[in-house]
């Protein structure tokens, strides 16, 4: 009996010590996306399903950038990843803040998009993500976007991650496009020698009430990252540190409203202005102001 016991106390240690390891394993992962990378974007319509003769599909697009990804959080379980976009001539480039990424351990809260900037609030079971991780993908104005658990898988020198989930129309679409209203993403995150890349096969989504989905076309995206000296992004890094204590209050007021875990149904415009056009006015800086800002666009 005794040596059964001490068998079961050895096994559960073991096990224990692997799934530490394993989560550092992970961390490790994540934070390579960290830092200064040439960035090529590369999105084109593969499939198309209309049965409209006249349905034209999206042109290819190719596109480059350089951008600067700012560790802002680096916790137990919680790694946010702050992206920023560097553009115009080097000698006196324009900063763009961009979009930002949080990666949460064994998370059971999430966000779902349904369509027409409505997010539906739902809760797993702790035994569903029992080791996974979910990326938090939000808005250049910290809004939500998307978000999706999987498992980090290291295997045969590869660290990738992949999740399926519903998310709002790409920049690049939603001002072209209203033939459908979500973006299907098939999102797979991959560590390589040379920095990262972000591998996507989504379906273009249209979604009307109790109607069966239907998918307008098929779509590969596939955006590399290859990280380059970080004073090459010196000039992100030093407008990070000017405006850093804004976006922490902008972030602190959405935590908030998220952490009241119910569905999220957010205005379009208000006074005719987006959000991010409210927030990234550099007059924009008291507490209160942002506080209200944001809080006019939660219905």
């Amino acid at each position: 009996m005794k040596r059964v016991v001490l068998a079961s106390l050895v096994l559960a240690l073991s096990f224990q010590v692997n799934a530490q390891k394993k989560k550092k394993q992970d961390k490790e992962a994540i934070k390579e996306m960290c830092g200064c990378f040439e960035v090529t974007f590369n999105f084109a319509e593969t499939f198309q399903f209309s049965e409209d003769s006249l349905y034209k599909p999206s042109k290819t697009k190719t596109d480059k950038g350089l951008e600067w990804a700012q560790l802002i959080e680096d916790d137990k379980n919680k790694v946010s990843i702050q992206h920023l976009l560097q553009v115009g001539p080097p000698n006196k480039p324009h900063i763009v803040k961009h979009w930002r990424q949080d990666w949460l351990f064994e998370n059971t809260a999430f966000y779902m998009y349904n369509g027409d900037n409505e997010w539906t609030f739902q809760e797993k079971e702790k035994d569903e993500v029992e080791g996974q991780w979910t990326q938090k993908v939000y808005q250049v104005d910290d809004s939500p976007r998307y978000e999706g658990s999987g498992t980090w898988v290291h295997v045969d020198g590869k660290s990738y991650w992949e999740n399926t989930t519903t998310a709002p129309l790409p920049r690049r679409e939603y001002t072209k496009r209203s033939d459908y209203n979500i973006t299907m993403r098939g999102n797979r995150h991959e560590i390589t020698d040379f920095g990262w890349v972000h591998d996507q096969d989504n379906a273009k989504v249209i979604r009307e009430g109790d109607k069966d989905d239907v998918i307008l076309a098929h779509e590969k995206g596939y955006n590399i990252y290859k990280k380059v000296d970080d004073s090459r992004c010196q000039a992100a890094q030093d407008w990070w540190k000017e405006h850093d204590n804004k976006w922490a209050t902008v972030r602190t007021k959405w935590n908030a409203v998220y952490g009241r875990n119910k569905d999220l149904n957010l205005e379009a415009k208000v006074d005719n202005k987006v959000l991010y056009k409210h927030l990234f006015d550099e007059e924009m800086t008291a507490k209160e102001d942002i506080e209200k800002v944001i809080e006019s666009f939660v219905k």
